[in-house]
């Protein structure tokens, strides 16, 4: 059975012991205010949870400092991980705090929480250190989804637009920026994946937040100036049949009958003199 681990007023008690499961008492200037204990999940990784009932975040965190230290240098632990329901804000926080990582969504079916994977490895950097900070808070911090898409016209006016695959209305071409990538670059590589085109850049047009619609969440929308083109253009492409069925020169009656109805109030919007660089899109039907 393992040891006690103390910081002054706060002892980490063991009440149980055997290869796979290790328990302990939490006791706090004598009183005991919660449980503790590690699972081994393979031969280098261990699994941590505890419960301090309605105890302060702060005393949480002190129970955490002491705990993973442990399973690293006493249980030979290169791996130190938590799954922790969405709902326990509190021990979300401490986890983060005494320097578990934010790894994902463990989803879970029916009345079973969604968990928040957290984990440490042995050789990440220490937390009171400039880079583990940061590392902790990249790994925690909202992320926003951002899309590149591109204006583009031919000789009549007309704006390009692609008949999709996977929904009914037809949008302006462009994607998903990926990581690492900004949305210029991500627009003209998802021009060239989906519509085989080299485009050029003219300007940022505007950006235009989209709520969250029909399942998808919430993007930011990077509007760019692609000029115009001749229409003989959409002859030579060859489409991505995963993604795109079809593009088409829309003229203002096609764009209000197929496109989404963000795409419709911002080329409406722009074709009105409207140039705000920032706008929100209307709520999806």
């Amino acid at each position: 059975m393992s040891s006690s681990l103390r910081d002054e007023d706060l002892v980490l008690e063991p009440t149980s012991g055997s290869d796979q499961l290790i328990g302990f008492a939490v006791e706090h200037a004598g009183e005991r205010v919660g449980t503790l204990a590690f699972r081994r999940e393979s031969a280098r990784t261990v699994s941590i949870r505890w419960n301090m009932g309605e105890h302060a975040l702060a005393l949480a965190v002190r129970v955490l400092r002491l705990a993973i230290p442990h399973a690293f240098d006493e249980l030979d632990a290169t791996r130190v991980e938590a799954r922790i329901p969405v709902d326990r804000t509190d021990d979300v926080r401490a986890a983060s705090i005494s320097g578990l990582r934010r790894e994902g969504i463990l989803r879970g079916a029916g009345s079973d929480p969604d968990r928040a994977l957290m984990a440490r490895l042995v050789d990440d950097p220490p937390t009171g250190g400039r880079d583990g900070f940061i590392a902790i808070l990249n790994a925690g911090l909202p992320t926003k989804r951002a899309i590149g898409q591109g204006l583009l016209r031919d000789q009549q006016g007309r704006v390009l637009l692609c008949e999709l695959t996977y929904k009914r209305e037809w949008d302006l071409p462009g994607g998903v920026v990926e990581v690492g990538e900004s949305p210029a670059l991500g627009l003209v590589r998802e021009l060239r994946e989906e519509l085989d085109i080299e485009a050029e850049i003219r300007g940022l047009v505007t950006v235009n937040w989209l709520p969250a619609w029909r399942g998808w969440d919430d993007a930011c929308i990077f509007l760019f100036d692609l000029g115009t083109v001749d229409a003989a253009i959409t002859e030579s492409m060859s489409l991505q049949p995963t993604e795109i069925k079809a593009v088409h020169w829309c003229d203002p009656a096609t764009i209000r009958e197929k496109a989404t109805a963000a795409t419709v109030a911002l080329l409406e919007g722009l074709s009105d003199g409207d140039n705000r660089p920032y706008r929100e899109a209307p709520e999806g039907p």
